[in-house]
């Protein structure tokens, strides 16, 4: 969990605390730190009281988006940081076409994947 850096801010459209993921989820709170800590999150500290949030996107249908925590995965092993992974998956990519971030939401998630394991090579 980290400062957001003010660059990437901006490439992400929306946030929502770890309150406002639980309720979205249908759990407690303590369930989103699990996640966060477990890796299938990325939560930093934004705003003047520095709370912990995620981006939007992250979240569809009261579930955390297919394919998100697989991609995390292969972005921390290429070595990724939490605001390159944000960086990455909100930067557009006109070979998807859009960003990382929206593929997933589409469940177009292989296309993803792929992209991340190429970062590796």
């Amino acid at each position: 969990m980290t400062e957001i850096d003010v660059n990437i801010d901006g490439l992400v459209p929306a946030w929502l605390t770890l309150p406002d993921i639980a309720e979205e989820l249908g759990v407690e709170v303590t369930r989103v730190r699990q996640l966060v800590k477990e890796g299938q999150l990325i939560a930093v500290r934004r705003g003047e009281n520095r709370v912990l949030q995620v981006p939007a996107e992250f979240i569809k249908d009261g579930k955390v988006v297919k394919g998100l925590a697989g991609t995390l995965t292969l972005l921390r092993d290429d070595g990724f940081a939490d605001e390159e992974m944000l960086e990455w998956l909100f930067t557009a990519d006109d070979t998807l076409p859009g960003t990382p971030a929206q593929a997933l939401r589409e469940n177009r998630g292989t296309e993803v994947k792929r992209r991340a394991q190429a970062l590796a090579v």
